[in-house]
């Protein structure tokens, strides 16, 4: 029987499979039910820098600034209502009471400010691991790429200094020099990076002229960027790397970690098919396994990676030739 064990930031986990970050990892009946059926980890649902730094100004007079944006604040307070961050530890509190497989927090957040100091609490309250959910939109004309990368460090820096748990890095490909970031950004002590977070997509509503959401749920043709990223810099960076988006069934989980991951996260199958997927998946894996005589992950893991590839330049190509494409 194969042994689907994988080593990711330190824990030793069952099988390669962790439950990302969603909605589905708010309650901990959901948090159940990926354990049955297979997890080997779950990534509580983010709590959002804005409800910890809502909470840490309760007490507080509105200031002027805040003023300036009062339906941005007053949607901040009734989230934080029913999402508050007692809330969020009692969540985790409950999930490592519950359950036997690691609990990782998780933070989304787009700055290095008074929020830092809520590590402390998620870290008392007992997550095995604080997962950061990073995305800064290179949006600004004002701002180069160095001023907006330099946020990446300046969280992960006063993290670290703040919890001994380790920190696992959620970003997306969003960078000038990708590869140069995430080489660096390994060298901070960081566990554990995840490629790549999803954010909201939008769209617009031709007829009653409003921008709504679209592409919420990843889909199998989104692991194609992941794959390639991950192929061409797992061999180099100084911490392990878990893929993310796109992976909907057991051959994705394999293909990522033939490229060097050493874990996957999965979202947006489980809320189409269900918990009970996980055990499908994990069969697939095995059955794979045992078809190609691996009997550990460690015997797969990285053999196809950009270091270890036949064709090498595959992952690096950019453009179809005509013959690739089928088009003439």
């Amino acid at each position: 029987m194969a042994n689907l064990t994988t080593k990711y930031m330190g824990f030793e986990l069952k099988n390669p499979i962790i439950v990302g970050s969603s909605g589905l990892t708010n309650s901990i009946d959901n948090l159940k039910l990926a354990e049955k059926n297979g997890a080997a980890a779950v990534v509580l649902k983010s709590l959002f820098e804005e409800q910890i730094k809502n909470e840490a100004a309760k007490t507080m007079t509105l200031n002027q600034d805040n003023m300036t944006y009062p339906e941005a604040q007053d949607y901040i307070q009734n989230y934080t209502r029913d999402n508050d961050v007692e809330n969020y530890l009692k969540l985790i509190r409950e999930a490592k009471s519950a359950l036997s497989i690691p609990v990782f927090a998780s933070i989304n957040c787009v700055s290095s400010f008074e929020w830092i100091d809520f590590a402390n609490k998620i870290e008392e309250a007992g997550a095995d691991a604080l997962e950061l959910n990073v995305f800064i939109l290179p949006s600004d004309p004002k701002k180069t790429a160095k001023e907006n990368e330099a946020v990446y460090f300046e969280i992960v820096e006063k993290i670290k200094k703040q919890i001994k748990i380790p920190i696992a890095l959620k970003i997306s490909y969003y960078f000038g020099g990708l590869a140069n970031t995430v080489l660096k950004l390994s060298w901070t002590g960081i566990g554990g990076m995840v490629l790549f977070n999803r954010f909201f997509s939008p769209d617009i509503d031709i007829d009653k002229f409003k921008v709504t959401a679209t592409n919420v749920f990843s889909t199998p043709e989104e692991l194609a960027t992941s794959l390639r990223w991950v192929a061409m810099i797992s061999e180099r960076l100084h911490c392990d790397i878990a893929a993310s988006t796109g992976v909907h069934d057991g051959s994705a989980v394999i293909k990522q970690l033939l490229a060097g991951a050493k874990a996957v996260q999965i979202s947006s199958v489980l809320y189409k098919k269900g918990f009970e997927h996980i055990k499908n998946m994990l069969d697939e894996i095995t059955e794979w396994m045992d078809k190609h005589e691996f009997k550990t992950t460690a015997d797969f893991i990285g053999k196809m990676s950009l270091k270890e590839a036949d064709n090498p330049a595959a992952y690096e190509r950019v453009q179809f030739m005509k013959h690739f494409a089928g088009i003439e």
